[in-house]
């Protein structure tokens, strides 16, 4: 009779566990995030590329002058 591979069994027993350990991960980020949109759904918030608000200034480099 052949002696049993602990080595072998040890290894699988570790593939077993780290492969439930990220189908936990995946399911937990999809319920998190269904469909793959982010959670920040706010549309009155979203602000386009190029747009600036009126209200704030552009930035400058050099300091006003006291």
């Amino acid at each position: 009779m052949a002696t049993p591979n602990y080595g072998y069994e040890k290894r699988q027993k570790e593939l077993a566990k780290k492969r439930k350990k990220e189908e936990k991960l995946k399911a937990k980020a999809d319920r998190k995030t269904p469909g793959g949109e982010s959670t920040d759904s706010g549309d009155e918030f979203s602000e386009q590329p190029g747009d600036t608000p009126s209200s704030v200034a552009p930035a400058t480099d050099t300091p006003p002058a006291a």
